[in-house]
């Protein structure tokens, strides 16, 4: 089986933790060791007890061997960040350091300054003073400073320090982790869908990894020279038999298969998820079979299958792999998602992926299909929307390739949630499963047959909704809006489900309105939405998204995250602080992509 080892290979990407110091000697360096090393040994503790890797282990912190006083020392510890892997740094100090001297030079990893807020030493001057020498060095980094000053022996993070030392890493660990993967394209460009025009520049220089392609024919191959693990195949189909019970089947009687057709796609369907997978990270079995080219993978950390229409003309679709790669769990137990996106959607695949590293759950793929306003709602269905919903909603849904997750049968303090594989529960997976109907797909949309998904996702969820578009002149930008999944009365979502695809999974989705720009309305958020597909994952993520987006340069251009949450490298507000968007933009053109 293709399990985390096959997945990440060599070692996980390390936070390394500097402590910088005031360098003269003869009391002043030597009265500052004992508090400088405290920090970094405390900012370290906070990350190995809050922080995991996707594969669920805690994060690797790497401390320098001695406070950096200077030039000698800083280069030590650059070298010994290098052999350990270190992909993010974070410095720490009490106290005034010289700057140039001290600074970690590393254009092409994120760095951050926690500058301890004491009257004793100026730790703040030194902050300023070095992040003025990384903004004139064309190395942006983020500037972390405590609200209220602390006494010079307090070893404890105030949580302000906390909540923008725990964004920075999870934002940085994600830049880390990305980079030196394979984004593998399944296929080609679906249905003229431009994200599924795979921009090489774009995951190449923005995001550090490299594009592979495989042509949906290496299905038809290996399904047919039997390259796949014969026995997992066979434990595959018993679970499905076991766990993934068909739905009506609403094609015409003249377009619907026998029951023997549709046992025909279970076979085919399956074995296209056992592919899959094995093109994206390898399987090790298959060199066991005498396969040992298929055996290594493409090193992908996400992955799309064109599917329409040159596959689903044919054979069946491909809901059914995707749904159950990008869920947390399948015959093989529980287990961190891979992230495929529908329609070879690239960028949609990159949006679900920043969400993946940001919170290590499983991503919903949706379409933005429908804004319904409640005067709409009213008409059709003569129910008034209330609550969460009183403004409108946006009705997310797509083919069937959701994860299960998004069925929001996992709980967290008793509340609908989804959440990493570790802290997923047999029965919660269970649930998930029962909560799920596998529909025979419509053969007017897809003549190939196979199976959508069909669920509807539990109201309650706080959620944000992303997705990167590209512009020519500028580059990547990201959207995103904060929000709520939403219930609604059972008759009133039928009534409005059937108006579309009612084989298909459904997210009610009441995005939180500020009164400001392309959030003044649920329908000015519809209406400037910059694509078909959006990306949606658990949580009120915004924040991190917004300073992961900083880390790689690409600009924001429509969010509804307060202004208090967002955390961006201290150079930024040297491009303005009136219009925190134009800035944004600007520091992100001027400073350019992560990778030259």
């Amino acid at each position: 089986m293709a399990d985390i080892a096959v997945r990440w290979q060599g070692r996980m990407p390390a936070i390394g933790i500097r402590p910088t110091i005031d360098g003269r000697r003869k009391g002043v360096r030597e009265s500052l060791e004992e508090q400088t090393m405290r920090m970094a040994e405390a900012v370290a503790n906070l990350y190995r007890e809050t922080l995991r890797y996707p594969n669920g282990e805690p994060v690797r912190c790497v401390i320098a061997d001695a406070c950096i006083g200077g030039v000698r020392e800083a280069a030590a510890c650059a070298e010994k960040f290098e052999r350990e892997g270190v992909g993010l740094v974070v410095t720490v100090t009490p106290c005034w350091c010289y700057g140039t001297e001290t600074m970690d030079m590393n254009p092409n990893i994120p760095q951050a300054v926690w500058g301890f807020n004491g009257t004793e030493r100026p730790g703040a001057v030194y902050l300023a003073a070095v992040l003025a020498g990384y903004a004139q060095k064309g190395i942006p980094a983020f500037g972390i400073y405590g609200r209220d000053v602390q006494d010079a022996g307090d070893t404890a993070i105030p949580e302000d320090v906390r909540e923008k030392l725990l964004r920075f890493a999870r934002s940085g660990l994600a830049v880390a982790l990305m980079r030196g993967k394979s984004y593998l394209a399944m296929g080609s460009v679906s249905m003229g869908i431009a994200g599924s025009v795979v921009n090489e520049d774009f995951f190449q220089r923005w995001l550090g990894m490299r594009n592979e392609y495989v042509d949906m024919s290496e299905f038809v191959r290996r399904m047919d020279e039997g390259i796949y693990d014969p026995e997992e195949y066979e434990r595959a189909m018993g679970w499905v038999k076991a766990n993934c019970a068909e739905g009506p089947d609403n094609n015409p009687p003249h377009l619907r298969l026998s029951r023997a057709g549709l046992d025909r796609d279970w076979e085919t369907v399956v074995k296209m998820a056992l592919i899959a997978r094995d093109l994206m990270v390898g399987n090790p079995r298959l060199a066991e079979l005498g396969y040992g080219e298929e055996a290594l993978g493409r090193n992908a950390i996400a992955s799309g299958f064109q599917g329409q229409r040159q596959w689903t003309d044919h054979f069946p679709n491909g809901d059914f792999l995707e749904a159950i790669l990008n869920s947390s769990f399948d015959w093989n137990g529980k287990r961190a998602p891979y992230i495929v996106a529908t329609e070879n959607d690239s960028l949609n695949g990159a949006a679900m992926l920043f969400g993946w590293l940001l919170t290590n759950a499983a991503q919903v793929f949706a379409d933005v299909r429908t804004y319904w306003s409640p005067d709409a709602v009213k008409r059709v269905t003569g129910h008034t929307l209330a609550g969460l919903a009183e403004h409108g909603i946006l009705h997310l849904i797509n083919s069937g390739p959701a994860a299960l997750d998004g069925t929001g049968e996992q709980t967290k303090d008793g509340a609908p949630a989804m959440k990493p594989f570790w802290e997923i529960t047999d029965d919660e997976v269970d649930r998930c499963l029962k909560a799920v109907s596998w529909r025979p797909a419509s053969r007017e949309y897809f003549r190939g047959g196979g199976f959508s998904t069909d669920f509807l996702t539990r109201g309650g969820m706080p959620m944000t909704m992303a997705r990167i578009n590209l512009v020519r002149g500028i580059g990547p930008v990201l959207q995103l809006a904060e929000g709520w999944s939403v219930d609604l009365p059972q008759e009133v979502h039928d009534a409005l489900d059937k108006r579309t695809d009612p084989t298909w999974p459904t997210t009610w989705f009441a995005p939180i309105l500020t009164g400001n720009g392309a959030f003044r309305s649920v329908y000015d958020v519809m209406n400037n939405w910059g694509a078909n597909h959006a990306a949606v994952s658990y949580g009120h993520i915004g924040a991190d998204l917004i300073t992961l987006a900083s880390m790689l340069r690409i600009p924001v251009n429509m969010h509804n995250v307060p202004e208090e949450r967002i955390f961006r490298p201290k150079a930024w507000s040297l491009f303005g602080t009136a219009d925190p968007e134009g800035a944004d933009y600007r520091a992100c053109a001027a400073f350019g992509p992560l990778y030259g």
